[in-house]
């Protein structure tokens, strides 16, 4: 289960397939396989050995591939982090993960200059910039001082095989932080093991073939990329790296490249349905469109189906290894859920006894299975409150009907209880986004005297549309299914707050309008 001999066998089976494009760079297996070597030979002339851990800062590029799957090949673990971090997040991170060296860009250079004195796991000189043209050691008070130059580093190593690891699947791979919406951030483990699961799995779910072309255009340093990143190298597929998510170009990707597979977040999916551009016609070649990272409303998984049919999965799950996948073939059935569990996993619905549920009753989805991580970095405590009995306890709301699908009410979390009756933001969001002129929505609770908690949403709106508060208010009300329901105010904004991964932070939008009245 060593993840990190699966470039090599491409290099040497399929050697002239196409593995990756990235912007203009376009590289066949062989070409890709002798560039990871350089990166590993480099990595080890480091002194680096396995188990060290490495830290990378960057945006969506090549030089961001080479380092997971180089790392892969000697048994380093891989610590993704966002550039969008502050320089006090990178330093607890870097930090808390025991880093040893930083792989990073330009843009990033200032909060890494800034974070450097916080980190002493990491040497002076293990700091590299993958757009800097050669190392800089003058001028101390400029944030590039004493950073390496990535390039000029790799050029200093040779393209061979580097000396095979023992790899077992039981040994680590990367240290994926949670986006601390909810708390601060938790290191999960992946093991090499779980990540060949996802190789596997994923694969299946989303009948990717070696002949598939797969676009991502969302940041690969969070975990929802690697549900299409690990079947790619498993099956020796394309690999679209789009740098960022542009509607307009990522439909002339799909169009160009013939794209088959595509993973999207539902804010990526609402802005492709405000495309023109994005038809049938352009997108004959798609495959699979799926949605993951937070729960696609009603509105918008119908005006998707409608526009490209027979193409949207969803899944919902978590980092820690638990997942279900709405596939295909059952969107028309089971359109409201979000799905199944893959084959090998397990799901059940709980009280908060951890009794199970009857069919048709909401409680607290937990799970367990081959993904399953084996535990926090370096928090046996949170490990042991998340993981009971084997299973892990997701802290989401859900049921099951007969047929055993999953239909999500609500994160625990995010439970809106007002007047003594739990009121579910989710549930409410479905009305509000039926509004003509709503683009987004996200209900969260503020404190009320008389119930306690009362509900507010904050909506974004369509381009040319217009609404008022009062109208989306109104609209939301008439149609909810009880009184508890009603919105008590709606705030239009130009942009809802959401953390790196794209989730909305309801937590910030809490904050902001309590503060405000």
């Amino acid at each position: 289960m060593n993840i990190g001999t699966l470039p090599t066998r491409h290099a040497r089976y399929r050697p002239a397939h196409l593995a990756l494009v990235c912007g203009k760079a376009r590289f066949t297996y062989a070409e890709f396989n002798q560039r990871l070597n350089l990166c590993a030979n480099a990595l080890r002339g480091l002194g680096l050995k396995k188990g060290d851990k490495v830290a990378t800062v960057l945006s969506n590029c090549v030089e961001l591939l080479e380092v997971y799957w180089a790392a892969a090949k000697l048994g380093l673990v891989v610590v993704p982090l966002s550039p969008l971090m502050r320089a006090a997040g990178l330093a607890t991170l870097l930090r808390d993960s025991d880093t040893v060296a930083v792989f990073g860009q330009t843009g990033c250079a200032q909060q890494l200059s800034e974070a450097r004195g916080e980190v002493p796991n990491v040497g002076p000189d293990r700091y590299f910039l993958v757009d800097l043209d050669a190392d800089v050691a003058a001028d101390a008070d400029s944030p590039l001082a004493g950073m390496r130059s990535y390039h000029a580093w790799l050029g200093e190593a040779d393209d061979t095989e580097p000396e095979r690891v023992d790899i077992s699947g039981d040994d680590p791979y990367n240290i994926v932080y949670s986006s601390g919406t909810t708390g601060l951030p938790k290191g999960i483990i992946h093991t090499h093991q779980i990540r060949a699961m996802y190789c596997m799995l994923f694969a299946s779910a989303y009948r990717i073939q070696p002949e598939s072309v797969i676009l991502h255009a969302g940041s690969i340093v969070f975990n929802g990329a690697f549900l299409t990143l690990m079947p790619w190298m498993f099956l020796g597929t394309t690999y679209v790296l789009a740098p960022k998510f542009d509607p307009k170009l990522w439909v002339e990707a799909v169009r160009s490249e013939r794209v088959t597979h595509a993973m999207l977040v539902p804010s990526q999916i609402v802005a492709l349905l405000s495309e023109p551009s994005f038809t049938l016609e352009n997108c004959a070649s798609l495959e699979m469109i799926g949605s993951v990272g937070a729960p696609l409303h009603a509105e918008h998984k119908q005006a998707l189906t409608e526009r490209l049919p027979d193409r949207f999965y969803e899944l919902y799950g978590l980092t820690e290894g638990f997942m279900t996948i709405l596939d295909r073939d059952d969107v028309a059935e089971k359109s409201n859920s979000v799905g199944a569990v893959p084959p090998l996993l397990e799901m059940r619905i709980v009280d908060d006894n951890g009794d199970d549920l009857p069919t048709g009753q909401a409680g607290e989805i937990i799970g367990r299975g081959p993904m399953l991580m084996p535990g926090y970095y370096k928090r046996p405590d949170l490990t042991a409150a998340a993981i009971r009995d084997g299973w892990l306890y997701t802290g989401d709301v859900g049921y099951v009907d007969e047929d055993g699908y999953l239909f999500l009410v609500d994160r625990k979390k995010d439970l809106i209880i007002s007047g003594g009756v739990n009121v579910y933001p989710r549930d409410i969001e479905e009305i509000v986004v039926r509004h003509p002129a709503v683009q987004e929505a996200s209900v969260f609770g503020v404190s009320d005297p008389k119930w306690g908690e009362t509900p507010i949403a904050a909506v974004t709106l369509k381009s040319g549309e217009s609404a008022t508060s009062d109208d989306i208010r109104t609209f939301t009300n008439e149609r909810v299914e009880a009184k508890f329901q009603r919105l008590s105010g709606v705030v239009i904004v130009d942009d809802l707050p959401r953390g790196v991964t794209g989730k909305v932070l309801k937590r910030t939008l809490r904050e902001q309008y309590q503060t405000q009245s």
